[in-house]
């Protein structure tokens, strides 16, 4: 049998790494995103069967050019994992912090799975986006961030309507606080004690994002939502 080919971006560290470690230990093919040629060589070294991609997702118009020719006839899904977050009142956060924010986090997204879409037809793939509880609710500080992934949830719920007859499935994916450094960085604005043992492993997401793809074709899951359990 074929293996599975996967596009995951935000490979680095955290969720995206824990996706690729276990997509990778089951012998499936992996493109993995790197904003640049440094990173690169740090995720060719950590996952050497896999291709790497340089491609910046905060500079969405030029996603095109560095991947179109790149990518696979086929794809079984595209997991779009890497964010960005800063926190902040609206009083306070600038138009820069905004649009990285939103570039990042959803225009990318959105950019990156439009290339992506005649693989993802081809192979009746799946487009998975790992978004956020801040995609449901918006809390006092987290306005950049809970509006880009607000977005995230509209476009994958317009996505999956639009997709349906090419046989594509989308799926949100909604962490509550992960043991991630992007969680790490959350709790340094906060001003508040990180402990990683008291929030979901990022392992637990990936395990639920690889559930989601082999689920059988008469089953499909649409978005979950995944809190500590602790």
């Amino acid at each position: 049998m074929k293996a599975a080919t996967h596009l995951v971006t935000g490979a680095g560290s955290g969720i995206g790494a824990a996706v690729a470690r276990l997509l990778d230990a089951r012998g499936d093919h992996l493109l993995l995103v790197a904003r640049n040629e440094a990173r690169a060589a740090v995720l060719a070294e950590a996952f050497p069967r896999a291709e790497v991609l340089v491609a910046d997702l905060a500079d969405a118009d030029g996603l095109a050019a560095a991947l179109v020719d790149r990518l696979p006839d086929r794809l079984d899904s595209v997991v779009h994992s890497a964010g960005v977050v800063e926190l902040g009142p609206v009083a306070e956060q600038d138009v820069s912090t905004w649009r990285h924010t939103l570039e990042v986090n959803l225009v990318a997204p959105a950019e990156l799975t439009r290339l992506a879409l005649p693989a993802l037809r081809a192979a009746r793939g799946h487009v998975v986006l790992v978004n956020s509880g801040a995609g449901h609710v918006a809390a006092p500080d987290w306005a950049s961030y809970a509006a880009s992934k607000h977005g995230l949830r509209a476009l994958a719920d317009s996505l999956r309507a639009e997709e349906q007859e090419h046989g594509v499935r989308v799926i949100s994916v909604h962490p509550g606080r992960t043991a991630t450094p992007m969680q790490q960085k959350v709790h340094a604005q906060e001003g508040k004690e990180y402990d990683p043992s008291a929030w979901t492993s990022p392992e637990a997401v990936a395990t639920t994002v690889l559930h989601a793809l082999d689920l059988p074709r008469d089953a499909a899951l649409t978005e979950v939502r995944i809190r500590p359990g602790g």
